[in-house]
């Protein structure tokens, strides 16, 4: 955890350590030997308190008092001191003021005891504020130390330090992998639960992209590096969120600031009952107003209030890092409790991406070969999922792509092929249409063809040839998922393609949607979406294309599709799916939500007890050396109810597996036939 997602009473704690993370094994040394501090002044003052009992000399019995609670009070001042050059004095400066002020009144034992108290809380609930970054750790520690790297016919055991792109290292089974790869010898079963929250291991073998921190379970694979370290996708995960975690948002900005006010407050009350208490009284009642004071500083501290925001949002973190979901700002999770709009992409989020060519629509006088031979011709050099779609196609077909001369892409349109003889046009209908208004009838016959589908159309030099008609595979559970975002708030759900408005609307009426804008180049997509903000909306965008990249980055939220998504999509997004389950979705809007009132419960719990201690402290209800526990009491209840966050999604993730295992159950269908019209 980072400095400043602490309170200034775990920040004292941590005020040296490398990067401020307490999460550090040098960190949790450095408390180590901060607690045998703290026991050596609490020896001195059990020497100090026994004396006092065998009625010991003043000054024997007072002597290792003051010793000791000067040596438990300079980690309070110290903490102090910081608040206070930043100009934002609150739990330390407060803790170290009614320290300061027992010293101040003779109180040496009450004073040392006071600061033991204190400074153990603050040790203790360091610690168990770890618990909320096990997440963090867990990662760290899935990547191996040591890697197996083969030079030759050779193999060597190495640091992980000395792994470098383009190494090959050997992976055993049940061994975790060193670095991102591709396999390029061996099959094996890979364990992906740790990135994309997958119980199901993928079957891997050459020509696999595989993940550091994953498992190998099967079988012994070969893997060409291709990242290392932070730059491998659990290295990039791991970077999220503690990015994440230093991210400081308007609300925790305004917490800071309010805790500062309340510091002046507490002075001023604390002040108030001195006064009031010891006003025309004898020394004995002065001292119990001293005492009372001291008290109301100490049940005030608000300390559980600063914590409230952070701890609630690293629970949340390590809630969504379970199920793959990887959010990189906490602005990102705040915004995302008040989403009541979502837009989706078609293809490659809500389908599959992965098409199939489903009909070919050759042009009268046109055979169906030479329509798939010129798309063959044309799309061969494109890694647009429907051009790979065509080219399988082609080659099951045993059709050979031709010479190109020079490819050209036309940007959201379709592509030029320079072949021989003619050039070959591929793409939208509409566009070719420009190209040669003569084609708008036989487009309009072959388009009625092929309704519903998406679709390629193609043109040599001046002749119409027809069309190929594909379907894309809509992805399992996307009704659902739509479903429960409306459960969770959302009130409108659309879609925004560049596909066919008829394509859109067969997957849009499968899923459920509210709207559809089809046929949508990506400054309209952009266009469309400023319009809604500009209306008040609050928007969250899945995508996982190039094309998504500008409305992921200007919505409130943006979701990309993770591993299979493209980088500029992943880059632009604020969160990150390491699968391709949307049930996600509505579990992050749902789990923002759940945060926002977490976080409202512990504000108000801090709060709540703050008055509840300043009423006891100022009417003399409560014992000072009941305060150090009252104190602490603040933390315990914000650290455990935000901590419930971490267990949030449990019943969500045993349904996802229940249902899993259905679907594994059922009988593969067979694979359609091509037709041909």
């Amino acid at each position: 955890m980072t400095e400043t997602s602490l309170s200034p009473d775990l920040r004292a704690n941590s005020s040296d350590d490398t990067n401020g993370q307490l999460g550090d094994f040098a960190g949790a040394q450095r408390l180590e030997r901060r607690l045998l501090i703290a026991l050596s002044g609490g020896v001195l003052l059990a020497v100090s308190w026994i004396g006092q009992l065998l009625g010991a000399h003043t000054l024997v019995s007072e002597i290792p008092a003051s010793i000791g609670a000067i040596i438990l009070v300079i980690p309070l001042l110290s903490g102090a001191w910081g608040e206070i050059k930043k100009g934002k004095p609150s739990s330390d400066a407060l803790a170290s003021l009614a320290v300061v002020a027992a010293l101040s009144a003779g109180m040496y034992l009450a004073a040392g005891f006071l600061a033991l108290f204190l400074w153990m809380a603050n040790l203790i609930l360091s610690r168990t504020a770890w618990g909320a970054q096990r997440a963090i750790r867990d990662l760290v520690d899935l990547t191996p130390g040591m890697a197996r790297i083969i030079e030759g016919d050779a193999e060597r055991e190495a640091p992980l330090k000395e792994v470098a792109i383009g190494m090959i290292v050997r992976v055993r089974p049940g061994e975790n992998l060193p670095a991102d790869g591709v396999i390029i010898s061996g099959n094996s079963d890979i364990n992906q639960a740790s990135l994309t929250g997958e119980a199901v291991p993928v079957e891997a073998q050459n020509g696999t992209e595989v993940y550091a921190g994953t498992t190998n379970l099967t079988g012994q694979i070969d893997v060409k590096v291709t990242a290392v370290a932070a730059e491998t996708t659990i290295g990039k995960v791991e970077s999220l969120i503690r990015e994440a975690e230093s991210t400081r948002t308007q609300k925790q900005e305004l917490i800071e600031q309010l805790a500062s006010y309340y510091f002046s407050i507490v002075v001023m009350v604390a002040a108030v009952v001195w006064f009031f208490t010891s006003r025309n009284a004898d020394e004995a009642i002065r001292g119990a107003a001293a005492v009372r004071a001291i008290t109301v500083l100490v049940v005030t501290c608000p300390g559980g209030l600063l914590i409230a925001h952070p701890t609630a949002m690293v629970a949340a973190f390590a809630a969504a890092a379970r199920l793959g979901i990887m959010i990189k700002h906490t602005m990102t999770l705040e915004a995302a409790a008040g989403v009541d709009t979502v837009i989706m992409d078609k293809t490659g989020t809500l389908t599959t991406g992965k098409f199939a060519v489903s009909r070919l629509a050759p042009a009268e006088g046109v055979e169906g070969a030479s329509l798939l031979q010129a798309a063959a011709d044309a799309e061969q050099h494109s890694n647009h999922p429907l051009a790979k779609s065509i080219l399988e196609t082609a080659i099951q077909a045993n059709i050979t792509p031709g010479n190109v001369e020079k490819y050209e892409e036309v940007h959201g349109r379709g592509v030029i092929a320079h072949a021989d003889g003619a050039d070959i046009y591929a793409g939208r209908g509409a566009w070719l249409e420009t190209l040669n208004d003569a084609i708008s009838s036989q487009v309009t016959i072959v388009s009625e063809k092929i309704e519903g589908m998406s679709s390629v159309h193609l043109m040599r030099g001046t002749e119409y040839l027809g069309a190929v008609g594909l379907e894309d595979k809509l992805r399992p559970h996307a009704a659902e998922a739509v479903e429960n975002m409306r459960r969770n708030g959302v009130r409108r759900v659309a879609i925004f393609t560049g596909d066919r408005l008829d394509v859109a609307k067969r997957v849009a009426q499968s899923v459920g949607v509210d709207s559809i804008e089809a046929e949508c180049l990506p400054e309209e997509k952009h266009d469309e979406l400023k319009y809604l903000i500009s209306r008040g909306h609050s928007t969250l965008v899945v995508g996982d294309g190039i094309n998504d990249g500008p409305i992921l980055a200007t919505a409130d939220v943006g979701v990309a599709m993770g591993l299979s998504g493209s980088d500029i999509a992943t880059n632009s997004a604020g969160v990150a799916l390491m699968n391709d389950d949307l049930r996600n979705i509505p579990f992050l809007i749902s789990l923002a939500r759940k945060t926002k009132s977490v976080i409202a419960q512990n504000i108000g719990a801090s709060l709540l007890l703050a008055i509840i201690g300043l009423a006891l402290a100022a009417t003399g209800n409560i014992n000072i050396w009941v305060t150090p526990f009252y104190y602490a009491l603040g933390y315990v209840v914000v650290i455990a109810n935000s901590l419930r966050l971490i267990r949030f999604g449990e019943e969500f993730t045993s349904v996802v597996e229940s249902q899993r295992r259905m679907e594994e159950s059922r009988v593969a269908k067979p694979v359609r036939q091509i037709a041909t019209s």
